[in-house]
């Protein structure tokens, strides 16, 4: 059964602003990145529970092509979305959003 998801406005700005990082480091990359994060939150919403729990409930999907995770709340009838954040970046700074 493929959930339905919700994507947070704060992760909808973590995936504009790698897309427009990515576009100017070179053009159609920013394409690739999206068509990367589309389809790992289909996998997510076909399969939620295959991904591990990073923080209490929380769970984290990484791209596959792209060094960047998933950071989403398994719900009983959806996915939401908190953050798609860089694997670089300090890893407890997304939880400020929950």
């Amino acid at each position: 059964m493929t959930l339905n998801s919700v994507v947070l406005s704060s992760a909808e700005k973590d995936i504009t602003e790698a897309i427009e990082w990515y576009e100017k480091q070179l053009p159609g990359l920013g394409s690739r990145f999206l068509n990367d994060i589309d389809q790992t939150i289909n996998s997510i919403k076909d399969n939620p529970e295959i991904y591990r729990k990073v923080y209490k409930d929380f769970r984290r999907a990484l791209l596959n092509k792209f060094p960047f995770g998933i950071y989403y709340l398994l719900e009983s009838d959806r996915v939401v979305i908190f953050a798609v954040y860089h694997e670089k970046r300090n890893p407890k700074s997304w939880k400020k959003r929950i």
